[in-house]
């Protein structure tokens, strides 16, 4: 019998086969590029903390684009970023404006790889002239371009110039788009850049978790695409264990299926064994990285809202810390800022990673 493919996807970048939670936002940028320039959706910054789905929602959002006749470059916050995004824009735009403005491959490395382009005009110098003439050829075709950027760090300049450069192409009237996705810290940093204080008015959007129904009804189709069927009991414990969070969700699918190997039918022993692994490497890829870039006052704060048993004031952490609520305070907005707590209504807070109250508890009796 040959192995039926595994259909979970807990892979950087891979699109899910059904994306469960975010079809308002989908539908938002839908509207947003049939309606064209001077829709504000067109500039947007999707924020999470590790595994909230940001990658795979700008490449949901790339296909949509593309489906209203938009062309798409996506790119990640890093020196070169501007480069290559032309290069890739060029290349996607070929089939729709003059070939003369199209890069020669003039070189190509093999190993290390690495292209080397030539244009054949010398008259634009600078990367924000090249687009202007890029996206002029696009206007004549009535054909706008879609940039998606993820993992944005304002400590990178070529995106500080990029999203500048936005600003004067939607002054020129140019059909652009530009998405953002990043760290709640990284984001938080970017948008205080005075340099381009005009982005605090783009679109914000914290990806949230995902409601049980949803997780439940995602799971249930992906496991059904794959072949096989799930119980109702370990699909409850499956989404129990998900807690809405779109990574986790994945990964315990992806663990789960494993080990039904060539069964039919996913049972309660399996979503255990699953489970178990899964939370095993979600501990490795998410909690032990996060818990590595938070600081000692960040520890404590975190420390400090164990004793609640699910939401904590700012009054309660500060009195166990030994602190003044205005000390405690820098250390929530820290973790507010990382995606490790989030907002519950009123006053209160909560841990917002699947398993960090776990995790710091288990810290906290290392030390």
């Amino acid at each position: 019998m040959t192995p039926r493919t595994n259909p979970f996807t807990p892979t950087f970048g891979m699109v899910p086969p059904y994306l469960a939670g975010r079809d308002r936002v989908l539908a938002t940028m839908r509207d947003a590029f049939h309606a064209g320039l001077g829709n504000p959706n067109l500039c947007s910054l999707f924020i999470g903390p590790r595994g909230s789905g940001k990658t795979a929602l700008l490449s949901c959002i790339g296909d949509e684009a593309r489906e209203a006749g938009w062309i798409v470059v996506d790119t990640v916050a890093e020196e070169g970023m501007l480069e290559d995004i032309i290069q890739h824009a060029t290349l996607e735009a070929a089939q729709v404006i003059d070939a003369a403005t199209h890069p020669r491959l003039s070189g190509l490395t093999v190993g290390q790889v690495g292209v080397a382009w030539e244009y054949e005009s010398t008259d634009a110098p600078t990367w924000r002239i090249r687009m202007e003439a890029l996206l002029s050829k696009l206007a004549e075709k009535n054909v706008g371009l879609l940039i998606t950027v993820d993992e944005v760090r304002v400590t990178v300049e070529e995106l500080v110039e990029l999203i500048t450069s936005y600003q004067l192409f939607i002054r020129s009237g140019r059909s652009v788009a530009l998405l953002m996705a990043g760290l709640p810290a990284n984001v938080t940093d970017l948008v205080e850049d005075a340099r381009i204080s005009f982005l605090r008015r783009s679109r914000q959007q914290f990806l949230e978790t995902i409601s049980d129904a949803e997780v439940s009804s995602a799971i249930r189709k992906t496991i059904k695409r794959g072949g096989k069927a799930i119980e109702d009991e370990a699909l409850e414990k499956i989404v129990q264990a998900s807690a809405g969070f779109p990574y986790m969700m994945q990964l315990v699918g992806y663990f789960t299926w494993l080990e039904a190997d060539d069964d039919d039918c996913i049972d309660v022993e399996h979503a255990r064994l699953g489970i178990k692994a899964a939370q095993s490497d979600f501990r490795r890829g998410v909690l032990d990285r996060t818990w590595q870039e938070m600081s000692p006052g960040d520890r404590a704060f975190a420390t400090a809202m164990l004793p609640d048993e699910d939401t904590s004031t700012l009054s309660g952490v500060a009195r166990r810390m030994g602190r003044a609520t205005n000390y405690a305070s820098t250390y929530k907005r820290r973790l507010m800022h990382q995606g490790v707590i989030g907002e519950r209504g009123g006053s209160s807070f909560g841990f917002d990673i699947p398993l960090m109250r776990e995790y710091v508890a288990e810290k906290s009796n290392d030390n």
